[in-house]
């Protein structure tokens, strides 16, 4: 059976509703070089972020992907306090963003060192955090994947086919992607456990097509962040294709900034449900398809 993987604990298809493919609860973006990075007070990391979830948990939203790797500030340890506190499943990847935040370790590292520590966080934990990671989120450079970066996303398809795990990459330009498709497959694993994140910002829509084609999840996910007309327009066009059942839709937000004071500002992850659902359905989409979107979509893409 099925399960996505969170921090409370694997959770069914029945067990879950909405799910939010893409937000954050801490995130630092400073590179790991620098004094300071991914160090917070965990309790005001709590005290900030669990309320946003309970926030979130009243629109219907049961689950959040938290999408920080290594290389971002990822922090497991205090993921799972804001989840336990507020009573709320956070999915947690393994992986590493793209240069110049990989870690000093992961430069110098093997291939099959860095195969070994994403395999184990996959079936174990995350450092000793009692989190088990669901997924692998990488990203690779505007421009083509460095060698680092490539190194990286062969060790991460290795990985994930031993457990069945999605790939999620940042990944703005579509020509990447299908770079990024290609190694995958030829590390032995398919497209169909690959997720574009960002995949919006590539202004050519047919390289959005392309890849949902070749069986690769299309995350429209800075809802909230543009015109809420640029998205309806390409999941129309999306539907009207026959790929609604290759779509994710979430917002990028949130979150604990350990570089800001207190935290920062974050946004709230309610702005889909608040705003942007009743816009599409003024657009013609029905809630069978809604459903499609929000619940069935992502759960597909990240349990196993």
């Amino acid at each position: 059976m099925a399960e996505l993987i969170t921090t409370l604990g694997p959770k069914r298809a029945d067990e879950l509703g909405v799910i939010l493919p893409h937000e954050h609860v801490f995130v630092d973006l400073r590179t790991p070089d620098t004094p300071g990075y991914a160090q917070a007070d965990t309790a005001a990391v709590v005290a900030l972020m669990a309320p946003f979830l309970e926030e979130a948990r009243s629109r219907g939203i049961t689950a959040i992907v938290d999408c920080a790797p290594e290389g971002v500030g990822r922090r497991a340890d205090i993921l799972r306090a804001v989840s336990e506190a507020a009573a709320f499943p956070l999915v947690v990847p393994t992986g590493i963003y793209r240069e110049p935040w990989v870690p000093a370790w992961a430069n110098q590292a093997s291939e099959d060192r860095l195969f070994d520590w994403m395999a184990g966080e996959l079936q174990g934990e995350i450092a000793g955090s009692g989190v088990r990671a669901a997924w692998i989120k990488l990203s690779a450079g505007d421009d083509g994947m460095t060698p680092v970066e490539a190194k990286i996303l062969r060790a991460a398809a290795r990985a994930a086919a031993t457990v069945g795990s999605a790939i999620g990459s940042h990944t703005i330009r579509g020509r990447v992607v299908r770079d990024q498709l290609d190694m995958i497959e030829r590390a032995g694993y398919t497209a169909s456990r690959y997720i574009w994140i960002h995949a919006s910002a590539d202004e050519d829509f047919t390289l959005n097509l392309e890849m949902a084609r070749r069986g690769a999840w299309i995350e429209y996910d800075w809802i909230g962040g543009a015109p809420d007309a640029i998205f309806i327009e390409r999941i129309m066009r999306m539907l009207d294709a026959g790929l609604g059942d290759h779509l994710l839709l979430s917002h990028d937000r949130g979150w604990y900034d350990p570089a800001q004071p207190g935290g920062g500002t974050p946004k709230p992850y309610t702005y889909i449900s608040d705003v942007f659902l009743p816009a599409l359905r003024a657009a013609g989409v029905d809630d069978a398809t809604i459903r499609l979107l929000m619940v069935d979509n992502p759960f597909r893409a990240f349990a196993r």
